[in-house]
């Protein structure tokens, strides 16, 4: 089939100034407690997106691992490709795509470092193969073989058999602070339905853009 004929219409809702929360965060949550309700298929995952100092972009989708007044966080290695982008240019963006609900949801911000208290309770809390794993991969740098990575989990799951497993030095994670959150509501006839918040200061401005 060819891609330019695939089609899809947008009927499930509409979205209205009058019916959003003045504080993003909390419409955010409302939508996010939506695709709870709806049983999604990792309705946490998002695209980060970044850039190099030049303006090279890159993307790729991580899991959102909490969010509150002061933004939205995810872990990853610190010797990656997004963190090394992050650490010389923390300008990023943030996107959610909720298909079933025809929404998604559009975050630009500055990332930041999480303490390493924050990044540690974080840690203790992921399944033990998951942290063994943290440790054998050199996230972003070529290997010869999976293989190489099993040894490596191999040797580690020997190391710490009878202790916990720390948190590498180098895993942590990032906040990213928003200055512009959009939430995005398809409509009949691509006429979708778009409202933008801009930080102002102390507060929020939100505005409805054409789409």
């Amino acid at each position: 089939m060819d891609a330019a004929s695939l089609r899809k219409e947008y009927t499930r809702t509409g979205l209205n100034m009058a019916d959003v929360d003045p504080d993003p965060i909390v419409q955010f949550h409302a939508w996010f407690e939506e695709t709870l309700t709806a049983d999604l298929h990792e309705p946490n995952a998002m695209i980060v997106a970044t850039a190099t100092t030049e303006g090279r972009p890159s993307a790729r989708t991580v899991l959102l691992k909490g969010y509150d007044q002061r933004g939205f966080v995810f872990y990853t290695n610190y010797e990656g490709r997004k963190a090394g982008e992050l650490e010389a240019n923390p300008a990023c963006a943030l996107l959610f795509y909720w298909g079933e609900l025809e929404r998604q949801v559009r975050i630009e911000g500055h990332a930041n470092r999480l303490s390493d208290d924050e990044s540690d309770a974080y840690f203790t809390s992921r399944p033990r193969g998951s942290r063994l794993g943290a440790w054998a991969s050199e996230q972003s740098r070529p290997v010869e073989d999976r293989s190489v990575l099993e040894e490596r989990v191999r040797a580690l799951e020997a190391e710490y058999e009878s202790r916990e497993v720390p948190r590498p030095p180098f895993w942590g994670g990032y906040r990213v602070e928003p200055e512009v959150i959009e939430f995005w509501q398809g409509r009949e006839n691509r006429l979708h339905d778009r409202l933008v918040y801009q930080r102002t200061g102390g507060g929020w401005r939100v505005e409805r853009l054409q789409p």
